[in-house]
């Protein structure tokens, strides 16, 4: 993994992102931090060429978006649209709000239709990823159905947008769901799992908590990984400290 491969993704700043003066803000002090992309969510109603001419005049790439889960499998071409404007290859599905994962009627209706949107837009020259929490470590046919999404879609048309934090916690050993998608995982959550001192699992900055980064990230490579983005839901403190602990801890220990 190079330097230039490590993105920040905005949600964990989207306090700070809600309106073009701040989202400019928040872009200036990312680069001055490090980063050289970032990956677009929870920002505010900001139109695309705003944000694309703030990212460009910091020198930031935008390497990827989430949008709204519904209108990736409804609302197809407008996302498609949007992707165009941003000048951004890479999206993906965020949340399986609504989802039922018990009911086999809507876990097929759900891939029925992330395989017709992964389609659609990989004939206008993007890619949709899936971006996991805990919630598919649920079963379906005796696996989880994470597995089943991946299984019953095409890889040409869904690709993985693996969250380590959320693998873990789901019971997933990340490093070999990284293995699971090679040629599959064109970017990757890196988001570390941590503890407070009551004992209760936490989010925390990269370095700080117990996942093997090393191993996470060699076999991502392995499995064709472009972007490595940070993320963290939630701080301790203010969250410009932390994306900077994190980006610190993977300049000093984790790039090539």
């Amino acid at each position: 993994m190079k330097l230039s491969q490590v993105a920040i993704q905005l949600f964990t700043l989207r306090q700070h992102c809600q309106t073009a003066t701040d989202f400019a803000a928040t872009a200036a002090k990312v680069r001055a931090i490090g980063y050289t992309a970032v990956q677009i969510s929870g920002a505010g109603p900001i139109p695309e060429a705003e944000l694309v001419s703030i990212c460009r005049n910091e020198g930031l790439t935008i390497c990827a978006t989430h949008e709204p889960g519904a209108k990736i499998l409804d609302e197809t071409e407008a996302v498609i649209e949007r992707l165009h404007k941003l000048n951004c290859r890479l999206t993906a599905y965020p949340f399986p709000a609504g989802i039922d994962f018990t009911d086999s009627a809507v876990v097929e209706t759900l891939v029925r239709k992330l395989d017709a949107a992964g389609a659609r837009l990989r004939e206008a020259g993007l890619v949709l990823g899936y971006h996991n929490h805990g919630i598919e470590f649920v079963k379906y046919k005796g696996a989880p159905v994470l597995e089943y999404i991946y299984a019953a879609t095409r890889p040409e048309n869904l690709v993985g947008e693996l969250d380590t934090f959320w693998i873990h916690y789901g019971g997933g050993d990340v490093v070999d769901w990284c293995r699971k998608l090679r040629g599959r995982l064109p970017f990757i959550h890196l988001k570390d799992y941590g503890f407070t001192k009551e004992n209760k699992h936490c989010f925390c900055e990269i370095g700080a908590g117990t996942l093997p980064f090393d191993r996470i990230i060699a076999e991502a490579e392995k499995s064709g990984c472009e972007w490595f983005i940070v993320e963290q839901d939630t701080t301790p403190g203010d969250p410009f400290d932390s994306i900077r602990q994190s980006y610190d801890y993977i300049r000093a220990h984790l790039v090539s």
